[in-house]
Order: C-alpha cells, then structure tokens, then sequence
C-alpha cells in the first residue's frame, strides 16, 4: 500500500478512491468494521452530518457499495465489463438515494439524492462515480494488481495502464516475486 499523494483522484472521484480504500488489505485494516466506523468516515469525508446513529442495514449496505465499487475499479485495468451483482448493488444504492436529473437554466443537468442520512451520503458516492463516468476520469481510477495490496489508486500514467499503486513500492515487489518465481524453474 502506498500512501503517495500523486495517487489521488481528481477533486471528485477522491471521496470514492478513500471509500474504497477504508478496506486496507495488506494491513487488516478495516474502517467500517462497525456502524461507528461508517459514521466517522462518512462525517470526515464530509457526506454525512447525521445525528441519528447508523443502522447495520445502513453498514452492510456501505461495505456491499464498497466491494461493488472495489470490483468496478478491478475491472478498469482490462476494460472488463461489470457482473451483474456489481450492477445491482450499485443500482440498489442509487435507488435507495432516490437518485434524480435536474435540469440546469444553463441548459444542463446535475444528479441530486433525493434522501438524507446513510442512504444519501452513499448516494452521492455513487452519484460520483457517474459523474467520473462522464467526464472519463473513472477508467483511471484502479485496485493495485498486487494480490497482498490491493490499494485503491487513480492511474495518472500517460499511457493510463498502471498496474500498481505505486511502481516503486508494489510494482518492484511484484517484478522481483515474477523474477524469483522464473528463476526457481530454470534452477
């Protein structure tokens, strides 16, 4: 897991690539272990200022999100297309956000929750990552290739192929583990 600040997400998709990246798998971290968690991150990443206590429903439905949204960044680095469980949880989470199009006097439109607490602020992840959909910032947005990471990381590569977090960190761990493993079946 690299911690590299040129890893963040435009303005954003940054809330997104953070959700995804309160499951640190190579720590055995877990952020949203509990419906405080949620809470403390929703409050901080600022989407939430709720009051009322978070449910369990509200915290099963934030970790589905984030595993929903951790495959949909998985499936970015080969342009795969989303399962459909993935979908319906990402449609399930818009629908519980009452997900709506205003129109703009600009001749525009904007996505608005139609809800407030959990359901909202989940909501406006999701509304995000559409957003990013759009302007074509979502296909850069990936999970480190590296089984043992798995860091969530937005792939400002000029070519757009990145395949690890950080090449310094987990790109050299895994060349060298591809290295070793080429030379145990030569030796």
């Amino acid at each position: 897991m690299s911690t590299d600040p040129s890893m963040a997400a435009p303005v954003r998709l940054e809330p997104v690539r953070r959700f995804l990246n309160t499951l640190d798998v190579e720590s055995g971290t877990d952020a949203i272990t509990d419906t405080a968690g949620l809470a403390t991150w929703l409050t901080g990443a600022d989407l939430w200022h709720g009051d009322a206590l978070v449910t369990e429903e509200e915290l099963r439905h934030a970790r589905d999100l984030r595993g929903a949204l951790r495959a949909a960044a998985t499936a970015n680095h080969d342009k795969a297309a989303l399962p459909a469980p993935v979908r319906s949880v990402l449609d399930a989470a818009a629908e519980r956000a009452g997900v709506r199009i205003r129109f703009t006097p600009d001749r525009g439109w904007r996505a608005t929750t139609g809800v407030d607490g959990v359901d909202g602020a989940l909501g406006e992840l999701v509304l995000r990552v559409v957003g990013s959909m759009t302007d074509g910032t979502w296909p850069r947005l990936r999970i480190c290739a590296r089984d043992a990471c798995r860091w969530a990381f937005y792939d400002s590569s000029r070519s757009g192929t990145g395949k690890w977090c950080s090449m310094q960190l987990c790109g050299n761990r895994a060349k060298q583990e591809a290295w070793r493993g080429r030379r145990r079946e030569t030796g």
